[in-house]
């Protein structure tokens, strides 16, 4: 996985990295987006355009930024592997790591 999405995409998932991800590679969840590691081809696009910041390189995670790469890694062990997020109907079911997560706005 190169990048991660994490909290600040949470109840806020602006879409414009999905729509600048040229291997579609950026699903939608409840809550927030998710990056499917094996989909993922490191190019960066995604990070550049995110307006909150929520797009981290997998390699300079901080702590509190690893329970969201988990949770997608997990999310996508579970659903697999589509061949792009416009071939899946509707959002994915967030786990419930994201589903719980309180911020602390």
């Amino acid at each position: 996985m190169g990048f991660v999405i994490g909290e600040h995409c949470i109840d806020i998932m602006d879409k414009s990295c999905m729509e600048e991800c040229p291997v579609d590679c950026i699903y939608e969840g409840g809550r927030m987006a998710y990056i499917n590691p094996t989909e993922c081809i490191d190019c960066g696009a995604c990070e550049i355009v995110c307006p909150v910041e929520a797009i981290k390189p997998m390699q300079r995670l901080a702590d509190e930024w690893k329970p969201f790469k988990e949770a997608a890694a997990n999310l996508f062990e579970t659903v697999g592997n589509s061949g792009g997020s416009t071939n899946v109907e509707g959002a994915l079911e967030d786990p419930d790591f994201v589903k719980n997560f309180v911020k602390d706005d």
